[in-house]
């Protein structure tokens, strides 16, 4: 008499698993496609600031039209440099005189030939500085619309020069307007517009 197979004791379980008991089972995850994202709207930059003032501190912005007052120191420097031509002429013209009176009175000898030799080289030396004064000017002048900071320092010196130099003929009717042409150019050019125009960035 044979007896059924009986299952083994030490093998695996048959039939189907036992229902786990507590949380279900989870189910594995499943990667997700990536999902575009929306641009921001980012905020918009600021304007460069203009040259940097004492401390460390912005100044105006840059300026890309020459300012007023630049410009009219700039005017003033053309008037100047006309100023010093006009002496020139003036000093040609006393210097003829001198010669003519020289000529004249050639015969007298002794301190009216000496005298007259004085006349004419002070009358060339003041020619030579008319046209030293006239020649810096202009060519100031000429340099505002592209010339560096170097431009604004030099017409502030050349106005405080041409302001000592007139206040000997400052109660003429010549010196007057040298007088104060000089100091309107050391006002223009030391404005701090005209320092950002000046110190303005070039491309």
């Amino acid at each position: 008499m044979s007896y059924p197979n009986q299952p083994n004791p030490y093998g695996p379980p048959q039939g189907p698993p036992a229902p786990q008991y507590g949380y279900p089972q989870q189910q594995p995850m499943q990667p997700q496609p990536m999902q575009p994202q929306p641009m921001q709207p980012q905020p918009y930059a600021p304007f460069p600031a203009g040259p940097m003032g004492p401390g460390g501190m912005p100044g105006i912005p840059a300026p890309h039209q020459m300012p007023g007052s630049t410009k009219a120191a700039r005017i003033m420097l053309f008037i100047l440099a006309a100023t010093g031509v006009i002496g020139i002429i003036i000093a040609t013209i006393g210097l003829n005189q001198i010669s003519s009176a020289s000529a004249n009175y050639s015969g007298l000898g002794g301190d009216a030939d000496g005298m007259f030799a004085i006349g004419k080289g002070a009358i060339v030396f003041v020619m030579i500085l008319q046209a030293a004064y006239a020649a810096v000017a202009l060519v100031l002048a000429l340099q505002y619309s592209k010339g560096g900071n170097g431009i604004r320092v030099g017409s502030i010196i050349f106005g405080s020069v041409s302001v000592l130099c007139s206040i000997p003929f400052a109660i003429s009717v010549y010196g007057i307007p040298s007088f104060v042409l000089s100091i309107l150019v050391i006002v223009f050019a030391a404005k701090q517009e005209s320092q950002a125009w000046f110190m303005r960035p070039r491309y």
